[in-house]
């Protein structure tokens, strides 16, 4: 079963409108309060980093459910206009070296996807050390053209680590609730993917 799609704009009725999703699927599924309540948790989490990403594209929202697994897609569609301007903005770093940006597991998750809306050859190149987070979450997944970005991989690296990713991920709402995030390119989107088994 599949949610309605759900055009995002930086307006608060497309966001409702993701979240009504959310509930919908969840009573069709048979979710009970407590899973019904998750599951609105990560649509609100991933939902929640949508307006930064929509200056670099545009977005849809959906669910697909499988029994009691669950996708939540946010498919982002690259606009034409991401310049030079933007990719430095991306990549400024503090005069201390560090990006605070990509401090927290959405904002990381974020930043992913922005650099895979950017040219990615391009910005990969002159990454700050800082972006340290983005190649400890590669890994292969079968939707995806080129390796994606994970949770899961994420979460391995910063487990041998144990340093302050992990407390990071101990703290993330999304690290705890699902089961993985993926961040890839599908064709000539950029599609953020959140998954749970209830």
């Amino acid at each position: 079963m599949k949610s309605d799609i759900c055009k995002l704009s930086n307006d608060t009725v497309s966001l409702e409108n993701a979240l009504k999703e959310a509930e919908k699927i969840a009573v069709y599924a048979g979710l009970d309060a407590k899973q019904t309540g998750r599951l609105r948790l990560l649509a609100e989490e991933l939902i929640g980093m949508v307006p930064s990403l929509l200056a670099y594209a545009d977005g849809d929202f959906w669910i697909e459910a499988e029994g009691k697994n669950f996708t939540l897609h946010v498919s982002l569609t690259p606009s034409s206009i991401v310049n030079a301007e933007k990719r430095e903005k991306l990549l400024a770093v503090s005069s201390s070296g560090k990006n605070a940006a990509a401090v927290g597991i959405m904002n990381k998750i974020r930043i992913a996807a922005e650099l895979m809306l950017l040219d990615y050859a391009e910005v990969s190149s002159s990454m700050p050390a800082s972006y340290d987070f983005y190649s400890q979450g590669m890994s292969s997944a079968p939707l995806f053209v080129d390796p994606a970005w994970s949770l899961q991989a994420y979460r391995s690296s910063a487990e041998q680590e144990k340093n302050e990713k992990w407390d990071e991920l101990e703290k993330s709402i999304i690290a705890n609730i699902a089961d993985d995030v993926l961040v890839g390119i599908q064709g000539k989107k950029v599609d953020i993917i959140v998954k749970k088994v209830f």
